[in-house]
């Protein structure tokens, strides 16, 4: 995406104490516990590309599944979240 030039809004779905410690740079904080609730107020865009990411990849998938169910159209979860970001050496904000 990023070579494509595409500009996806990044979506951190870990838990209050794995943000705090580093996340994504840009990336908007909505953990897996609250995403269904809080979207719609911070996204109403349905058609808005997003990247959901979480520790590993298993609740940012579930997020997304969620997200899809609930009419977003551009939502994918970012396979090995957090720790591929990482290993990618892509920015990071602590």
């Amino acid at each position: 995406m990023l070579a494509d030039k595409r500009k996806p809004l990044l979506v951190d779905t870990r838990e209050d104490n794995e943000w705090s410690v580093g996340h994504a740079a840009g990336a908007l904080h909505l953990s897996k516990g609250i995403i269904e609730r809080d979207i719609e107020a911070k996204v109403p865009d349905k058609s808005t590309l997003m990247v959901l990411y979480c520790g590993g990849g298993f609740r940012s998938a579930l997020a997304a599944d969620a997200l899809q169910k609930m009419g977003y159209t551009n939502v994918i979860s970012l396979d090995g979240g957090w720790r591929a970001w990482q290993q990618a050496g892509m920015p990071v904000e602590r």
